[in-house]
């Protein structure tokens, strides 16, 4: 005898297992779409296009603090190159300012050398052609001093100033002032604006 398999019925299987008919579909709540769609906040065009102008103003102000950082990073920039080259100006002119002060002595031997030999006793003795040949290296030295920012102090007959002179003697001369210089011993000079060898001079009473 055959023995059939029991199935279960469609109504049993739906009971124990809802899924198990391919052919069922999953329905699609329409009502709460809807209920979701009405629930979102409405704006009106006005209120549009006041966001949309908040919006604008913040980006604007974004972009105006990102150009004002880089303005300040350039012109940070410019005064490092500024000090940068102050700086290289001001070593520079340093070691110019201790090699020039070296050759005032020799300026200042140079001025005594010509002194003696203009003088009544050394110009029998000496001859022309010597005196010309110092006083050659005397005026060529002076010019490059002077192309250098070396510049004489004057101080004969000027009224004595402390910042300039150097009171090494005091005289009695009749003619001139009280306190001002009658003779300078050493010729004093400036670099620039700053005094780098202060003149010897002598006061008069």
């Amino acid at each position: 005898m055959t023995t059939e398999p029991i199935l279960p019925s469609d109504e049993n299987r739906s009971e124990d297992n809802p899924h198990a008919n391919p052919g069922q579909c999953h329905q699609i709540d329409a009502g709460g779409l809807e209920a979701d769609a009405a629930d979102a906040p409405y704006m009106t065009p006005e209120q549009e296009a006041a966001m949309l102008r908040l919006a604008l103003a913040e980006a604007r102000e974004e972009i105006d603090r990102q150009i004002d950082a880089v303005q300040r990073g350039k012109a940070d920039l410019a005064n490092a190159r500024r000090r940068h080259d102050e700086d290289r100006v001001s070593i520079q002119q340093q070691a110019n300012s201790r090699l020039l002060v070296q050759l005032l002595p020799i300026v200042d031997e140079l001025d005594l050398a010509v002194n003696h030999l203009e003088s009544d006793g050394y110009s029998e003795s000496v001859s022309e052609s010597w005196t010309q040949g110092v006083r050659l290296i005397q005026h060529k030295l002076a010019g490059f001093l002077e192309a250098q920012g070396v510049a004489r102090i004057e101080a004969l007959g000027e009224p004595f100033n402390p910042e300039l002179h150097e009171a090494v003697g005091m005289a009695q001369v009749e003619d001139a002032q009280s306190g001002h210089v009658v003779e300078v011993l050493r010729q004093g000079y400036r670099l620039h604006d700053r005094v780098v060898q202060v003149a010897q001079v002598v006061v008069n009473q």
